[in-house]
Formats: structure tokens, C-alpha cells, sequence
């Protein structure tokens, strides 16, 4: 069983650029799709990225053209760069192994990385 911790995130303004990371512990890492998903304070949960075991992502249509996600298998690794941030991204984010393909997270999370995008 893969456990993952998501770490990086902080505060920026407007326009600003921040980079998440999720990393991994298990030797079967390489076999999983990992999604990133995010909760605003008084909203459910959203996906928002997704990557596959041999690098095919998808995004929530907020997020294209602005985040990147991308993986080193090498580093059990999964990260999300983050360009262009709005006030509206601000949330808390989590990173999740997928149990179905592109956007069926596993039903267990980790305490998630604050993001703050202030205006």
C-alpha cells in the first residue's frame, strides 16, 4: 500500500507561482495514478489533477493552462506546479493514490498543504 505526505504550498499574491509536492513511501508507487484534489474552507472537495502510472494527466477545466502536474517515479514522487494563482485556489491540498482512473480518489487522507492566494 502506497502512503503519501504532501509538503511545499505557502502563501503568494495574485499571478504568483507555488509548486506542491507529494511524496511517496512503497515499492509499488510506479504502479498508481495520484491525484491531486483541494478543499476551500466551507466547500466540498475538488479534483483537480491528476497523473497515470506512465504520465497521461487531466485536469478540472479551472486549472488548464495554469497547473502542471508531473511525476518521478525514481523519487516516488508526484508534484503540482502551480502558475498564474488565483484567490480562488486558495485551499487546502491533498495529494491521493487513485483507485480508478482519472479522478476516483482512495477513500483515505493525509492533512493536506495550505495554499493562500491573496488579491
Amino acid at each position: 500500500q502506497v502512503q503519501l505526505a504532501e509538503s511545499g504550498g505557502g502563501s503568494v499574491q495574485t499571478g504568483g507561482s507555488l509548486r506542491v509536492s507529494c511524496a511517496g513511501s512503497g515499492r509499488t508507487f510506479s504502479n498508481y495514478g495520484i491525484g491531486w484534489f483541494r478543499q476551500a474552507p466551507g466547500k466540498e472537495r475538488e479534483f483537480v489533477a491528476s497523473i497515470s502510472w506512465n504520465g497521461v494527466a487531466d485536469y478540472t477545466e479551472s486549472v488548464k493552462g495554469r497547473f502542471t502536474i508531473s511525476r518521478d517515479n525514481a523519487k516516488n514522487s508526484v508534484y503540482l506546479q502551480m502558475n498564474n494563482l488565483k484567490p480562488e485556489d486558495t485551499a487546502v491540498y491533498y495529494c491521493n493514490p487513485l483507485q480508478q482512473w482519472p479522478r476516483t480518489p482512495l477513500d483515505s487522507w493525509g492533512q493536506g498543504i495550505q495554499v493562500t492566494v491573496s488579491s
